[in-house]
């Protein structure tokens, strides 16, 4: 995924998700937006927070934890089945059935949620049957390691990866951001977002979150 253009001739973004999480759903909104007025492409990858943290459970709060457990394998598993026996192509539009159900609707990452997300966007309603399934988890984990190894361990969910001018991919975690910008909003925040993170050594720019994701 080095190349410079899709097939389309745009721009690549590979953006990384877990469909469990709200912040990078709110980001993965705003990059819907960004493709309406910049010149580029979203490919979508899973990573798995439950992935990311299945080496420190003992250190996580337990509300968390329980989510990471009982919750976080189950939508991304389906996620990698399907775009293993559908194509690449299908990831983007469940992801966004998936997200809308889980997050905008309320439902949570039920089961009935997933079989309706499967079903919305014509998928075979047996992808159901891969929540408890071990069978893609070694492409899970590959998807999750290509993602997480651009910017390291201690980030989380969205990774972003953009081709920086001399080729190489520019990647970072983020933006986190609510509710999800649009237009020319969305556009600012795009072009601000790659001109921090081509420069090199810089990493962070924080502050506290003081309002929760809003769903729009």
């Amino acid at each position: 995924m080095s190349e410079n253009t899709t097939v389309t001739g745009r721009t690549p973004v590979d953006f990384w998700f877990d469909p469990l999480c709200p912040w990078a759903w709110m980001t993965s909104r705003w990059m819907l937006e960004v493709e309406k007025v910049r010149d580029v492409e979203v490919r979508w990858h899973v990573m798995s927070l439950a992935v990311l943290n299945e080496d420190r459970l003992d250190e996580l709060p337990e509300e968390y934890r329980d989510m990471l457990e009982n919750q976080a394998w189950g939508p991304v598993r389906v996620v990698v089945a399907a775009r293993q026996k559908h194509g690449d192509d299908i990831v983007g539009p469940l992801y966004t059935a998936l997200g809308t159900r889980f997050h905008n609707q309320g439902e949570g990452a039920t089961r009935e949620a997933i079989a309706g997300a499967l079903e919305e966007v014509g998928l075979p309603a047996d992808l159901i049957e891969y929540m408890d399934s071990d069978a893609y988890d070694a492409e899970l984990r590959a998807s999750h390691k290509e993602g997480i190894d651009k910017v390291g361990q201690d980030v989380g969910t969205p990774v972003i990866a953009v081709p920086g001018a001399d080729g190489e991919q520019i990647a970072f975690f983020g933006p986190v951001v609510t509710p999800a910008p649009k237009g020319e909003e969305a556009a600012k925040l795009w072009d601000g977002t790659l001109l921090v993170a081509s420069i090199p050594g810089f990493y962070e720019i924080k502050r506290t979150r003081t309002q929760g994701p809003v769903f729009d």
